[in-house]
């Protein structure tokens, strides 16, 4: 089941994403230990639950971890 946004927000603030941005969304970044950098951003409807296909998605290509190791880390 997807996360609610609020929990993507504690995700961030938990591992070590800086908020770069707050305007219509959140915006976060991390900078790898290899240099490269990740972003997302998170919506302000905290308790909104982030639909499944941008779940997978943010996952995969923002987060680049699995659904598994993000669970583990909030």
């Amino acid at each position: 089941m997807p996360p609610k946004f609020g929990e993507l927000k504690r995700y961030c603030e938990k591992n070590g994403w800086v908020m770069i941005r707050d305007t219509d969304h959140w915006y976060y970044e991390k900078v790898l230990s290899n240099g490269d950098i990740l972003r997302t951003r998170v919506s302000h409807s905290v308790s909104k639950e982030i639909p499944a296909n941008l779940w997978r998605k943010i996952l995969k290509q923002q987060l680049r971890i699995s659904e598994e190791e993000f669970w583990k880390m909030i």
